[in-house]
């Protein structure tokens, strides 16, 4: 079941109220699940149930994305925001150091929230952050592309190709090697959140700049790449395990840039073991 939360951020302007949609099942240690840029929380859909069995998961939909509202006025949608942001959230939830798995995206935060010591743990799923400015350009090209192809899209168009694994692939084979495997109702969802999340465009101009440079010490992190990764590519990971010399780096076979859908046993396994 979905729920909101709303907590107060400091700003330059004071006090400012934000609001996050997140889903909250099963029982264990927590883990809280941190999507990519223009994604929601559902991307972890084909993981949640069996994850669900040995954590108590927290899936969020982050500020401007999925059914949370952009930040307010006066909040970046940056790096120290969007922390401040997940760490009020936490302490709203009751959530002591909670584990932390993120992807894309929300791999980098994940990762900043360990580097800040406010989680237990950290798995990374091709985080942002690793990449050469060269690499970064391309794949910002690639997610701007798709956010006009989905905002231009007609519903009728989107719902007519999600019911094929062919057009399945036209709309998703940017992030899924498996395409055909996620279901026609979860393509066209993910379609509309792409075209409908208010917080793309500021989330991709603050992430110009962001590389990830610093260690996480006294926090176990994992960072897994898949090897058919057509976004953020796997050499990227190579230097992840350079700058956090600790870290267990794995290989996600067949999987793509967001593995959760192309091998949900896999990826499964690799969180809860990130997670002990």
């Amino acid at each position: 079941m979905s729920a909101t939360v709303s907590f107060e951020v400091t700003s330059p302007h004071g006090p400012q109220t934000v609001t996050l949609s997140y889903a909250r099942v099963g029982r264990g240690e927590p883990l809280l699940l941190l999507h990519g840029i223009g994604h929601h929380r559902q991307a972890w859909d084909p993981v949640v149930d069996i994850l669900a069995t040995e954590r108590e998961v927290i899936a969020v939909d982050l500020p401007g994305f999925g059914a949370s509202p952009a930040l307010p006025d006066g909040l970046a949608h940056d790096l120290p925001t969007m922390n401040a942001a997940l760490g009020a959230l936490c302490e709203e939830l009751g959530l002591d150091r909670p584990h932390v798995a993120g992807n894309s995206l929300g791999g980098l935060l994940a990762l900043e929230l360990g580097r800040q010591n406010l989680v237990r743990s950290v798995t990374a799923l091709s985080p942002a952050g690793f990449w050469t400015q060269a690499e970064r350009r391309y794949a910002f090209g690639v997610l701007i592309g798709m956010r006009r192809v989905a905002e231009r899209m007609p519903l009728p168009l989107v719902e007519r190709l999600a019911r094929s694994a062919a057009g399945r692939a036209v709309l998703t084979s940017t992030v899924y090697a498996r395409p055909g495997r996620r279901s026609p109702e979860a393509v066209v969802a993910e379609t509309l959140a792409l075209a409908g999340a208010t917080g793309f465009t500021e989330t991709l101009r603050a992430g110009t700049a962001v590389r990830f440079t610093d260690d996480v010490p006294g926090v176990p992190v994992t960072v897994a790449w898949g090897v058919r990764d057509r976004l953020l590519i796997p050499r990227q990971g190579v230097r992840a395990k350079r700058v956090i010399p600790r870290a267990r780096l794995i290989r996600l076979p067949g999987c793509g840039h967001v593995p959760m859908n192309d091998d949900p046993a896999l990826v499964a396994r690799v969180l809860l073991d990130g997670s002990r």
